[in-house]
């Protein structure tokens, strides 16, 4: 596409060229674009207020080794983005801890981002980044300080996916500097993000008799009743803590029956569900519904806004961290394996799955934002392919390969399986 700068749209002028981001994607801000003109390559950029280009190379033509690659353009002016810099005045000259307060307030009061998202961030930068950083001025970072602070991180122990949440927040920050003239590129845009290892394929969850044993461990007191309602509904719906620490008896629909999941709590406030949807309803089983219906009856507060599991003498929501102190204790009465209490969802999700129930509304029903955390279950779900039958048709004892082979010398066509072979596994609840 042809234009006569990185914002025009205009028609060419027939020596400059725009060249097209990789993947025809839309390029990052703070990351740039590339100009072919006059067969040069030349980088543009913003610093602030002001545009910025500089010259990168001659291009390489077809068949020739000499001048530049697209791809060698691209590294040569992520290079000039680190090194041709436009000094802020020095007033304007702040660090990482001054410049991330005032992007605190713009999440919190422009963007309008949870308080529980905003109190994530703050924990990021006065833990972490403000601390390393240090008084070094925000536009003498370069991405190499960045790739330094990773790689520090890591070596504190720090997960992949924290050191990747860091990296998100710090690319958010740098960008909001960017867009005020208080530096010349964004450090973080043209830094390798570390690769998580992926899903942990060995995910725990209670099997049926886990569950039974756990709901009569729950201890004959003031709370058990609640804890035994608590955790039938959180296995056989999949909701989370915060989601059932928020449920109203409005939000259960016996006629329908579903639970709507409406609202969540969490850090000592209501807020909305961890999904982007504002609701969404979740199937309830005969056996949730009856056990609800009797919580509700010898429940003190009925009453459409009050809390399903709320604390039986005050109405108040259910402490979470006393929830999954008594959690612990009632897995150890009923000689079950520790788990989480986070993994009363995964019992919920392996048990749709290998029910029959489709990927899709598994999504749905757990308040998935992409299908592919869902697919962690995909292993416990059916095989509709029946391949069991044909690994037993071809390899069982009934064949006896070896001996087939050896006296026809032709390979063996497996007989094909007779029926509905392979059976369905049962649903964990």
């Amino acid at each position: 596409m042809a234009g006569r700068g990185a914002d025009d749209s205009g028609p060419a002028s027939g020596n400059e060229i725009l060249m097209p981001s990789q993947s025809n994607s839309r390029r990052s801000y703070g990351t740039g674009s590339i100009v072919l003109r006059r067969g040069a390559y030349y980088g543009k950029w913003r610093a602030g207020e002001r545009q910025v280009m500089r010259k990168l190379g001659p291009a390489r033509r077809p068949g020739s080794r000499q001048g530049l690659t697209r791809k060698q353009a691209e590294a040569a002016l992520r290079r000039l983005m680190q090194e041709v810099r436009v000094a802020p005045v020095a007033y304007e000259r702040l660090t990482v801890a001054e410049v991330g307060e005032r992007y605190l307030r713009h999440v919190e009061h422009v963007l309008e981002r949870k308080p529980t998202t905003v109190a994530d961030y703050g924990s990021i930068l006065r833990r972490h980044l403000a601390p390393y950083f240090g008084s070094q001025a925000i536009e003498r970072i370069t991405a190499e300080h960045v790739a330094a602070y990773m790689a520090a991180k890591a070596a504190e122990g720090l997960q992949t996916k924290t050191v990747s949440n860091h990296l998100n927040f710090a690319h958010g920050l740098f960008s909001f500097a960017l867009k005020r003239g208080w530096l010349a590129a964004n450090p973080v845009a043209v830094v390798d993000r570390p690769r998580a290892a992926g899903t942990n394929p060995d995910i725990r969850y209670l099997d049926r008799g886990e569950v039974e044993a756990l709901l009569r461990a729950v201890p004959d007191d003031v709370l058990g009743p609640t804890d035994r309602a608590l955790y039938l509904t959180a296995t056989m719906t999949g909701l989370r803590q915060g989601e059932l620490a928020a449920l109203r008896w409005q939000d259960v629909d016996w006629v329908a029956g579903v639970v709507r999941v409406r609202r969540n709590y969490t850090r000592g406030r209501f807020g909305t569900p961890k999904t982007r949807r504002s609701s969404r309803a979740v199937p309830m089983a005969d056996r949730v519904a009856a056990e609800l219906e009797r919580h509700f009856q010898r429940s003190r507060y009925q009453a459409d806004e009050d809390l399903v599991f709320c604390h039986p003498e005050t109405g108040n929501p259910y402490d979470a961290s006393r929830a999954r102190k008594r959690f612990k204790d009632a897995l150890a009465a009923a000689g079950v394996r520790p788990i989480r209490f986070h993994d009363l969802r995964h019992t919920f999700g392996t048990g749709m799955a290998a029910a029959g129930a489709p990927l899709r509304a598994i999504q749905e029903w757990m308040g998935h934002r992409d299908h592919q955390t869902t697919e962690v279950y995909a292993d416990y779900s059916p095989d509709p392919s029946q391949g069991g039958a044909w690994a037993e048709a071809a390899f069982g004892l009934a064949t006896n390969f070896a001996t087939n082979l050896s006296e026809t010398g032709d390979k063996l066509e497996p007989h094909k399986p007779h029926g509905n072979a392979g059976s369905q596994v049962d649903a964990t609840p």
